[in-house]
């Protein structure tokens, strides 16, 4: 090593250009009222989950499985769980991975076999990408919550030789712009080509559906469909469900390597996620409350010039990155917690303010955030 270079001088130079193009990212405290959460029934701090969680450690239940699934780390609190979500959810069977991300990560990289064709929407999460680079199957991208497009790439790799499985994967909500999947329509696509569908319900499980089973519970009832429930979300904890046909959780307890090598998730967490599953399909005035709150904040936001998304989640598209976090920083300083988000989170120019809308918060806040958010934009 020269006295003239660093072994981290790559990064620092990459942190600055990215500082160059106001796109740096730094964690902040949560501070003011919560509109940058995706605790949306405002479970994650309540009296009945704490209650919850106080009685699983009153039974003793262990903080920390202490091994992978395969060894040591199974508990009855998984098994249980994942009986009660395969129920809930309408599936076979179910896994309990620790976070959405792995799950994703360990459904792509595990299920779709060689020769196989994953066809994706071009907005699918991160996870699923990750996932995706460490399978075997070839993948396409294809427009956004478009169907037609789904089924146009399928037909043309089917026309070219293609002999594998087709995987679709989609998102029944996405994170950053609100908008729904075209479920009906992607799940008629792959029946025709005998296609797996994959729908990520990270942001529908408790809110759409009912008793909180997502938006892909409107479908009626196949083989071929996996869905994905993550739990740190509506529900109020952490980690994922994959519930899937029985033969395709067995295959990624067999070579699912995020699975096999992963320590198994805390199995109080697996009690508490069970609990928060039955909370939310007993206390359906949670979610009748949240479709309230949003209908208040889109009345309130389509005069601003923000379209409506019809979900919890309510993206303010400014475009230029800098104008962006100048706005987000404004709303901050008044006393809402409002995050902005840059590329490569979302597409290139398309930067934006990602309002969540939970019951952390009431019609006042809303009102008084609305108005915050026209000052900022104006004075931007």
């Amino acid at each position: 090593m020269t006295d003239q270079s660093h072994p981290f001088d790559t990064h620092r130079a990459d942190l600055a250009a990215l500082a160059a193009q106001s796109s740096r990212r730094a964690l902040a405290p949560r501070a003011g009222r919560d509109f940058a959460s995706n605790d949306y029934l405002g479970l994650a701090d309540s009296d009945t989950l704490r209650a919850a969680l106080t009685v699983g450690i009153e039974r003793g239940l262990p903080a920390g499985s202490g091994g992978s699934r395969l060894l040591r780390g199974n508990h009855p609190q998984h098994e249980a769980l994942e009986a009660h979500a395969a129920r809930h959810y309408g599936s076979e069977a179910a896994l309990f991975f620790a976070t959405g991300f792995a799950a994703n990560t360990a459904l792509f990289a595990t299920l779709p076999q060689r020769g196989d064709l994953v066809v994706h929407d071009e907005l699918i999460h991160a996870s699923a990408h990750d996932g995706m680079k460490l399978g075997r199957a070839g993948t396409v991208a294809a427009a956004h919550n478009d169907a037609q497009a789904f089924d146009d790439i399928i037909a043309r790799w089917r026309a070219g030789g293609g002999g594998g499985t087709p995987w679709i994967a989609v998102e029944s909500l996405y994170s950053m712009d609100g908008d729904r999947a075209p479920l009906a329509q992607l799940a008629a696509v792959a029946d025709r080509y005998d296609a797996i569908l994959v729908v990520d319900e990270a942001h529908a499980t408790g809110v759409f559906g009912p008793c909180g089973a997502g938006l892909a519970h409107a479908l009626p009832r196949r083989d071929n469909l996996i869905t994905l429930h993550t739990c740190g979300k509506a529900l109020g904890c952490e980690g994922a469900l994959l519930c899937a046909p029985a033969i395709a959780c067995d295959f990624i307890v067999n070579r699912g390597r995020p699975f096999i090598f992963s320590t198994a998730p805390s199995p109080l967490m697996a009690w508490l996620v069970r609990n928060a599953i039955e909370i939310v399909a007993n206390e359906p005035e949670r979610q009748a409350r949240l479709h309230a709150v949003v209908r208040h904040a889109t009345e309130r936001l389509v005069p601003l010039g923000i379209p409506a998304s019809g979900t919890q989640i309510l993206p303010v598209i400014i475009g230029d990155n800098e104008r962006t976090m100048r706005i987000a920083a404004a709303l901050r300083e008044a006393g809402f917690d409002i995050r902005g988000i840059r590329p490569p989170t979302v597409p290139q120019g398309t930067a934006r303010l990602r309002i969540a809308i939970t019951l952390n918060v009431d019609e006042a806040d809303i009102d008084a955030m609305a108005d915050a958010l026209a000052q900022a934009m104006a004075a931007a």
